[in-house]
């Protein structure tokens, strides 16, 4: 058991340093009026998305369900240097609102280089009550509308080269209790764009697919569930939210951040009884 213990690191230790070595080089001049569309963009990992890509000098339209919040971070982001930084406000969980957005970004930017989708639906963190109602709305704007906006921004994307950029979690890699509607979700978004990127390729499609895999993050609605439950570590929205952005920029397929992120992916499924044992230990008090 040692032994495969060790190899087992070993193991993991060369496959992170070949990703860092073979990972291409960011240009931030690749950014410059580079036309955005950016989901979830009042708060948390949006919002810092939102001022990274304005000190990049990117053209960008943000969008989420509070106007008059959107309204703030637009302006933050002329301030930091967007060419272009406009909002529109849409309720992810209403279908024509979907179509509403892309339209919105194609009319005012003339186009897109990059779909950024990172809205997510509130939903408690407990045991799951048998709402059903609630994981059916949860799915439709979690994961039904990131494939609407892509399917209707597809045909601009191809013509620029763009990205669809899908900010997803570990939980839709791995199982968590307290988190069953959202982590279906996430498991749905998985599953979906890693099919749709391989057809994408079979067609030889201008279009790259990038699936973002992050761990705990210190926003605060996400620190506002976990709070005196959870042991894990929180990481930088901040960092997060750039990391995101320059993956995408290299046409990279996959982001795991942070580090531990692609470790537990990568051995989920070796020792599936340990791993139950160690994520059941994980949370000191059950909601």
């Amino acid at each position: 058991m040692k032994t495969l213990t060790k190899v087992l690191i070993a193991s993991v230790a060369v496959a992170l340093l070949a990703v860092k070595w073979s990972a291409p080089t960011f240009n931030a001049e690749s950014l410059r009026g580079a036309k955005v569309l950016l989901t979830g963009a009042s708060t948390g990992i949006g919002e810092q998305m939102a001022y990274h890509y304005a000190k990049f000098g990117a053209q960008i339209v943000i969008t989420a369900r509070r106007e008059q919040v959107l309204k703030k971070v637009a302006e933050k982001c002329l301030g930091l240097g967007a060419q272009k930084a406009l909002y529109i406000a849409a309720d992810m969980g209403i279908n024509s609102d979907h179509e509403r957005v892309v339209d919105f970004a194609l009319d005012q930017l003339g186009g897109l280089d990059y779909l950024v989708l990172n809205h997510i639906g509130p939903t408690p963190f407990s045991a799951w009550d048998g709402d059903v109602e609630h994981l059916e709305w949860l799915m439709k704007v979690n994961f039904l509308s990131y494939t609407h906006m892509t399917w209707k921004a597809l045909p601009s994307l191809e013509k620029s080269n763009g990205s669809v950029v899908v900010v997803s979690s570990l939980l839709g890699k791995v199982t968590s209790p307290f988190v069953a509607p959202y982590t279906s979700t996430k498991f749905a978004l998985n599953g979906f764009f890693g099919a749709l990127s391989h057809e994408l390729a079979m067609k030889n499609s201008n279009v790259m697919i990038t699936l973002c895999t992050l761990g705990l993050i210190d926003t605060d609605s996400a620190m506002e569930k976990v709070k005196d439950v959870s042991s894990v570590p929180a990481y930088p929205a901040s960092e997060a939210a750039l990391n995101i952005i320059k993956t995408a920029a290299t046409k990279e397929r996959e982001l795991f951040y942070p580090w531990y992120t692609y470790i537990v992916t990568l051995v989920r499924d070796f020792f599936p009884a340990s791993r139950d044992y160690v994520i059941q230990k994980s949370y000191k008090n059950r909601p």
